[in-house]
Formats: structure tokens, sequence, C-alpha cells
């Protein structure tokens, strides 16, 4: 808005030039959303717990947990709103990766709000029923993926891989549901990770660290032709949106740092997982999301391992309990020491990561 508004008036007063700056608009984006989310956090968090909007807890989980049973829940609302303020005022909005990667989060997010609302409204962890809750997110993940297919380039549907230079695969209309089922596999491997506190929040700004570098190496000629990494014009654009999210998950963090006021419900971790999958398919990464989310991919593979030994086994577990940030738990470690242990795994997937740009 400020973009559309503010810059033509340059002619007038020189200084509005910094307006036309990407690095300038992402880092006030971040600088936006943070302070929503810091002035407006107490307020929603006292709503929510007015509203007896709290957390039903797993009685089969760690017991610590069962002291959090009643903490409002559905703070990710604040990251929505915190983010599409900072979006509107800061992107170019004419650009479309921009509202394709908003409107993923805001419809995640719906699916994951209704997910909440029925939580509470019944007072089990149940929510939607699961058949309700997956075609939702096939709905709108197919209009994510057929939004990008049409408006695409040669590009789009090409598979890179990482360490190598050129695509190794273009997938041609089989990109479409390749794409629906990674955008829905991606929503709901954060979601399995929400659930310590700060965790998937803490692991998401990590990812989103890398993928600011890599939108805006991606939407610039000069530096994707230096690193031999597909060009994609207007993905730069995209850093605004990163930065904005981060910001607003900083703010948030605030409040769900150990002993969490406020969790983040599916509302907040179906929408961020969803625009991560959003994110690596516009910039070509979708197989180096897989070692920038590492910490994710354990979680769920974490998950399928123990059922599938469960079943395999007649009844034996492979893990003490599912996702694995729950083994630990329960083999002793502190909450905090697992969310910190699994931060700097993170931090260490997302570095190695960015190290094969170079590696190529």
């Amino acid at each position: 808005m400020f973009l559309e508004f503010l810059y033509p008036l340059v002619k007038y007063f020189s200084p509005l030039n910094v307006f036309k700056y990407l690095t300038f608009r992402s880092a006030y984006a971040a600088v936006t959303a943070l302070l929503i989310a810091f002035l407006f956090g107490p307020a929603l968090i006292e709503r929510l717990r007015i509203l007896k909007f709290g957390q039903s807890v797993r009685t089969d989980g760690p017991e610590s947990h069962l002291a959090k049973s009643g903490t409002p829940t559905m703070g990710g609302l604040l990251i929505i709103i915190a983010v599409a303020a900072a979006v509107l005022l800061w992107s170019d909005l004419h650009n479309l990766y921009t509202w394709v990667a908003l409107g993923a989060l805001l419809g995640f997010g719906l699916i994951g709000f209704l997910d909440d609302w029925l939580k509470i409204k019944y007072r089990n962890s149940d929510g939607l029923p699961a058949a309700v809750k997956f075609w939702s997110q096939i709905l709108i993940a197919s209009a994510a993926a057929l939004v990008l297919y049409l408006s695409g380039t040669d590009e789009t549907t090409k598979l890179y891989v990482p360490f190598f230079k050129y695509p190794v695969l273009d997938l041609g209309v089989v990109w479409l549901p390749f794409a629906i089922v990674y955008m829905v596999g991606w929503s709901n491997a954060v979601n399995l990770a929400d659930g310590l506190d700060g965790l998937a929040t803490g692991l998401t700004i990590i990812a989103l660290i890398a993928f600011s570098i890599l939108t805006y190496l991606t939407g610039r000629a000069d530096w994707s032709a230096y690193l031999s990494i597909p060009f994609v014009k207007g993905a730069g654009e995209l850093t605004v949106f990163n930065l904005a999210l981060i910001g607003a998950c900083v703010g948030f963090l605030w409040f769900n740092a150990h002993p969490a006021e406020v969790f983040m419900g599916d509302v907040g971790s179906l929408a961020l997982g969803g625009v991560l999958g959003v994110l690596s398919l516009i910039v070509k990464k979708e197989l180096l999301l897989l070692l920038i989310g590492g910490v994710f991919v354990m979680e769920v593979a974490s998950v399928t391992l123990q059922v599938g030994w469960f079943k395999l086994s007649k009844g034996k577990r492979l893990f003490k309990m599912a996702p694995i940030h729950h083994h630990f738990e329960l083999k002793g470690w502190k909450e905090t020491k697992v969310v910190m242990r699994f931060w700097i795994l993170g931090g260490i997937f997302a570095i190695i990561a960015l190290s094969t740009l170079k590696i190529q």
C-alpha cells in the first residue's frame, strides 16, 4: 500500500525513493508485524482467556503437560493478523506470489481455526473429522497450486535437487498433484511439531530466515545466474512477506516461550506449514525444504515409524512416544532442553541447506 500511494510522490519529495527498495520494505514489514504482535498480544490472550478458549491436553502424554490444560489457544490468529497487516502495508500489491502466499496463510489458517473451535466447543482434542480436515487442506492447496501452474513459466514444473545445477525432471502436469500433496504434507508437519512451548514457532523462524535469503536471491537475475539457481521473476517480493512472518512469529514467541501464556493452535501451525510449502514451490526449492525443515521431517518420520512398527510388531513401540519431541521428554529431558536442542538442530539444517547453493 505504501509503495502504491507514497512512491509516486517521489517527484515531490525525493526521500520517498526508499519505498522502491525491497530491503527497506522487508525490514519495516518485520518491524510492523513485530509491533502489532507485541501491542495486541496481551489483549488477545486476555480475550481468549475470558472466552475460555483453553487448550485440551492429551491425557496419554507427559504428565508435566497436564498443568497446561486450559492455557489459551488459537494464538496463531495473532500471527495471521500481524502478517496480513504488514504485508498489505509494505508489499507490492501487484505481485501475484504475495497474494498466493497470503491466500495460503489465510486458507490453511481458516481450517485450523475451525479445528480449534470444535476442540474448544466439545472440550476434547478431536476437532474436525480427519476426512473433512484433509479434504479442506486439499482444496486450499489445489487453489494455490492451480494459480501457480497457470501463471507459471517453463521452470514451474521442473524439479531441482540440491548439489545439482540443472533440473533432474520436468513433472509437467503431474506437478499439480505433487504440489498439492506437498503443501498438505508440510501443513501437517508443522502441526505435529507444535507440541512444546515455542518449538514450532522457533523452528519456523529459522526456516523463514533461510527462505528470506532464497527468495531474495531467486528474484534477482544477477545473483541467481551467479549461483546457478532458477531465476523466478517477482519472487524477490516474497522477502517482504517472509520478513513480516518472521516479525509476527518473533512477537508471538514472546508470549509462547516456556511457560507459554498462549498456544498457536492449529490456526497457526497449519497456516505456517502450508506457507512453507508454497514458498518452496515458488522458488523451486521443494527438495531443499526437506533439509531446511529437517526437524519437521524428523517429527513426521517418528510418527510414521511409530505407527508402522506398532502394527508390524503387534503392539510394540519404537519410541516411548511420538512425535519424537515427546520421546525425549519421557526419557527425562526438560521441555526447555528439548526445545533448545531442536532449535539448534534446525539452525544446523538451515545452514547446511544454504551451503548447497554454492556446492553445485
